[in-house]
């Protein structure tokens, strides 16, 4: 159910098209809730038929373009979704999966895998970090939004962590030229 909440939170910070929405959760949200465009316009047409989002009224053009906002009744269900007790989701990484069925059939071509697993966290923290630096400056620290950082913060460090344990998993495969 967290789409809707996604959604819900993006068009509380702005008023957004369906492909303004789409656009922002590529450069934000997306990082940590995915969403594929279908999934968020699918999404807008029910939040709008509960009656918890608008369209605002735009002036005549020649798309169809719809800008939302938020409904004072879609404001009270975010705010109640925020306060309600969700335990924590199992991890479900299919790396790993494929860790443990290697042990039981052997790893080839594992270590290649590993290695660009390795690399895309490297490049996602490269980003993350660019993010913080542009974003979440040292100077303004005191006007910075501490919730959004906090979020940026939490994937900066996911990524650290797989970086650390990718590094520590090639470390510990067997040579394939060995093999």
């Amino acid at each position: 159910m967290s789409l809707p909440h996604a959604i819900l939170t993006a068009l509380l910070e702005k008023p957004s098209s369906g492909l303004e929405l789409t656009r922002r959760f590529d450069k934000s949200i997306g990082f940590f809730w995915s969403a594929t465009h279908q999934q968020i316009y699918r999404e807008l047409g029910k939040l709008e038929q509960s009656g918890l989002i608008e369209a605002i009224p735009q002036p005549p053009s020649r798309g169809q373009r719809k800008e939302y906002k938020v409904l004072p009744a879609g404001r009270t269900a975010l705010l109640d979704w925020v306060g309600q007790e969700q335990d924590p989701k199992g991890v479900r990484e299919p790396l790993l999966l494929r860790l443990r069925a290697a042990a039981v059939v052997g790893a080839p071509g594992l270590q290649g895998e590993l290695q660009r697993h390795l690399a895309l966290h490297e490049q996602q923290l490269t980003e993350y970090l660019e993010i913080e630096q542009k974003d979440f400056p040292a100077e303004r620290a005191a006007e910075e939004n501490r919730l959004q950082h906090l979020v940026l913060r939490a994937g900066i460090g996911l990524e650290t962590f797989w970086i650390q344990w990718l590094t520590e998993a090639l470390t510990g495969l067997p040579d394939p030229a060995r093999s």
